[in-house]
């Protein structure tokens, strides 16, 4: 077999990645995480099998408050090319992906059993949590085992046995100021499943261990699991959609809410949703309207779902934006609880009282931006 990725232009997609991972400061467990990251692609232009690529990568975990959903996190961009053996070229300050020249394909064909090495990279970003500016960086020595054709979800895909081990002193383009990485250390296997259909993965699984040493002598390590799957989803027609989702919402006869296309896809608005005074707790009236949205949501199951809780100006700043997180969250566990989608589909984040559609200094005004959004997305 000949494997090389073969990129189309315009084309769209997604990758859904979750970690499961516990971590250690000087060898005692601190937290166990889940993590969801959600990748999305669009390929810009192709070019002998590889492609421009324009990316946004969000991290979200688990909320900690109970209702075991993902927060929306962190959002990166990144554009890169990459060619048909799955070589990058991308600039020093891009964070993102994480793991880079992985896979890489040898310029032959390949049988099962068959293995070679490939030089790769990982980037990581300390920019949070130890104040490091720039992007750290280390080499990969990656080692492939072409393992031949295996089922999975009713299909047949090529498999790779993928393995690399670290051990490197962090060098850093500028001086570094307050804690940073010394040494990293630690290994990495993956399974690999490859879609030769369309010249890309299509699924892969991970277990890891890493162990970050620090200039201060304490250590950090990340120990778990990863699994991540390709999402396939149509462009969006979102001036459709909203038509579409505007007749279902007289239908239903649901009060109080309107929806609008934006940059994200397509926005339900629940104004003056009902919530007990400085509460998350959904009262038996919202419930009903979100049973109602239920039945808009379900007919669009390939696409994920952002809701966003937002509050009126009143109280401190901490609060209202812990208030608007809480009841997004609330909304999203309903949904869950009703099967509207699985919890690696759906994020929820809080705005405070920050995005205003009304004037806060009357009642009118406060009530409608006490309000959640539930978003389609696009991809």
């Amino acid at each position: 077999e000949d494997f090389r990725f073969l990129y189309t232009a315009n084309d769209k997609y997604r990758i859904l990645s979750t970690v499961t991972e516990s971590v250690y400061i000087n060898k005692m467990l601190s937290h166990r995480a889940n993590i969801l990251n959600r990748i999305t692609v669009d390929v810009r232009k192709a070019e002998a099998g590889g492609g421009e690529l324009s990316c946004v990568f969000q991290t979200s975990e688990e909320a900690e408050n109970g209702y075991h959903i993902f927060s929306w996190g962190k959002t990166y961009d990144s554009e890169f090319f990459r060619d048909a053996f799955g070589r990058y070229k991308i600039g020093e300050d891009y964070f993102m992906p994480i793991v880079r020249n992985v896979p890489v394909f040898p310029e032959r064909s390949v049988s099962p059993g068959d293995s070679w090495t490939a030089p790769g990279e990982e980037v990581h970003d300390f920019s949070v949590s130890l104040g490091v500016v720039e992007p750290v960086r280390f080499p990969i020595d990656v080692q492939y085992r072409y393992a031949g054709v295996e089922p999975r979800g009713g299909e047949s895909f090529h498999v790779f046995h993928i393995e690399y081990e670290v051990s490197h002193k962090p060098v850093f383009r500028s001086r570094p100021g307050g804690l940073h990485p010394v040494l990293i250390a630690g290994f990495s296997r993956q399974k690999l499943f490859w879609d030769a259909s369309r010249g890309r993965p299509h699924a892969y699984e991970e277990e890891f261990d890493f162990v970050f040493e620090l200039s201060n002598g304490e250590s950090i390590q990340y120990t778990g699991t990863a699994q991540a799957e390709i999402i396939e989803s149509a462009r969006m027609d979102k001036d459709s959609l909203v038509r579409e989702i505007e007749n279902e919402i007289k239908k239903l006869d649901i009060p109080d809410t309107r929806v609008e296309a934006d940059a994200l896809g397509v926005t339900l608005t629940l104004e003056n949703i009902q919530f007990p005074a400085d509460s998350a707790r959904l009262v038996p009236s919202e419930k009903q309207k979100l049973d109602r949205l239920c039945e808009i949501l379900r007919k669009y199951p390939t696409r994920d779902i952002l809701i966003t809780g937002h509050t009126a100006l009143a109280g401190k700043a901490e609060g209202r934006q812990r208030l608007s997180e809480d009841r997004a969250a609330s909304v999203g566990a309903y949904l869950l609880e009703k099967g509207v989608r699985s919890k690696e589909r759906m994020n929820f984040r809080g705005m405070g009282a920050e995005v205003p559609v009304a004037d806060n200094r009357t009642e009118e005004g406060r009530t409608k931006n006490r309000r959640v959004e539930i978003t389609i997305m696009e991809n």
